[in-house]
């Protein structure tokens, strides 16, 4: 009979599959990280400084909080001839906020009959005569958004992380190589990989600046999340809503949700994927939700290298964001440092100072950065997509996220083939069972002698 702590493990690997994604060769779906080539060869992608003009380009905003706002007028300042026609979220409120923002600071008018609520406002912004959709509700629906826009011919800037469970993250995967059949870009919302330091960092790296890779050091620890007092006229489906941050079903917990943006930088430098990850993590100052505030990952690689990833979200602390590349001859700091073994700087990125005309290193916003990729794929013709990255960075960190809940390592191969689905199976505001506002707590109780 299997033993309790067993029993916990299987219950944080495995679930209800949804359709039959769980029972695809998940394994054979996805293909390991590579890095850029042969040591010397590889080279900074062009970054343009705002996209191309071309026809309009007609957008809609699908999940209208702080960041989908954000990204709404991230996408107008991308170039010429960009419009955000539609909006859509759960809440009203939400909505009406996001509307008088884009009003009020970027003159943008939104139509009463583009304005959409309700759980089906995603397919409502689809079908409402957009080129583009911006995918930033709660990652939780992540992957049905992808699928039903991928399904409708249209081009997709999708938040991270791009899904919260392994059967999510597969499922956007299969979207996304349909969308590359059917000539659609998709651009993610990991940033890195669009700023000229880290670019620059990474490509002194991948031609060997620092030696062979051995290691890496990734950390980021910072204050409290908001957490939203549940209100009486709630129902369970509301609250959870509103305080999405705060439980696993609908974020992921902050390991994915946030701490994403580092451990895709580390997946992006190394170049390869960790076979196994052994966690560890807690809850001392978090009060609502089911998550944990504090995470330690140890990473283990196929060739016996193992990647530290650690992040914390309490106030009151000391704060520390740092993704640290090792080699054989040196290390990196990933946003623009290099370092010999006895710690001397040897290159920095060159920063545009105060007053230089010569902006070549300036390095652009990368929220408007990764739009004007999008815009200029489009408007070139030349088919761009970072989804498969964003699925392994995003399984790498629910890996490690299993792995801190159970106190049990857990492998890249059990990822791939999980069936593990959270969340409710139907979506109205109500009750929400089986997902009780319960911490995970790892082993076996300690016994008094």
């Amino acid at each position: 009979m299997d033993n309790k702590n067993e029993l916990s493990r299987r219950k944080f690997i495995s679930g209800t599959a949804l359709g039959a994604i769980g029972t695809l060769g998940a394994a054979g779906l996805l293909a390991s990280c590579t890095g850029a080539g042969s040591k010397g060869s590889a080279k900074l992608p062009e970054l343009l400084n705002e996209a191309p003009d071309g026809k309009v380009l007609k957008a809609g905003l699908i999940g209208c909080g702080g960041r989908g706002t954000g990204a709404a007028m991230n996408f107008v300042d991308a170039g010429p001839n960009l419009q955000i026609v539609a909006l859509g979220d759960l809440f009203q409120d939400k909505l009406d906020a996001c509307r008088a923002t884009l009003k009020k600071q970027k003159n943008i008018l939104i139509d009463d009959s583009k304005c959409f609520t309700g759980f089906d406002n995603y397919q409502k912004v689809i079908d409402s005569g957009v080129d583009i959709v911006l995918l930033c509700t709660p990652p939780h629906f992540r992957p049905a958004h992808v699928e039903a826009a991928v399904n409708a011919g249209k081009h997709i800037f999708m938040e991270k992380p791009i899904a919260v469970d392994p059967v999510g993250a597969r499922s956007v995967l299969i979207s996304a190589r349909k969308a590359e059949q059917m000539g659609l870009s998709i651009v993610s919302g990991t940033i890195r990989r669009v700023q000229k330091d880290y670019m620059e960092t990474y490509r002194r790296v991948a031609n060997g600046e620092i030696g062979e890779i051995v290691s890496a050091h990734i950390i980021r620890n910072g204050g409290s999340l908001w957490a939203k007092k549940r209100l009486p006229e709630w129902s369970d489906m509301e609250y959870m809503i509103r305080n999405w941050a705060n439980f696993c079903w609908l974020s992921g917990d902050h390991i994915v949700e946030q701490f994403i943006h580092e451990v895709d930088v580390m997946n992006w430098f190394i170049g390869k994927i960790p076979v196994k990850a052994m966690g560890w993590g807690g809850r001392q100052r978090r009060i609502t939700g089911d998550q944990y505030d504090f995470f330690s990952i140890e990473y283990v690689y196929d060739n016996g290298m193992h990647a530290h990833c650690a992040a914390r979200q309490i106030s009151g602390c000391s704060n520390l964001k740092r993704e640290v590349i090792t080699g054989t001859k040196g290390y990196a700091d990933c946003s623009g440092t290099l370092f010999d073994l006895k710690g001397n700087q040897i290159w920095q990125y060159p920063h545009p100072k105060e007053g230089d005309t010569d902006l070549t290193w300036k390095v652009k916003d990368p929220y408007v950065q990764e739009h004007i990729n999008l815009v200029t794929a489009i408007r070139s013709g030349k088919v761009i997509s970072d989804a498969e990255a964003q699925v392994n960075s995003t399984l790498i960190t629910i890996m490690g996220r299993i792995s801190a809940y159970t106190g049990k390592d857990v492998t890249w191969e059990e990822m791939l083939n999980s069936n593990l689905s959270l969340g409710p199976k139907t979506y109205a505001m109500g009750p929400v069972p089986n997902i009780p506002e319960t911490v995970p707590v790892i082993g076996t109780e300690a016994k008094l002698i």
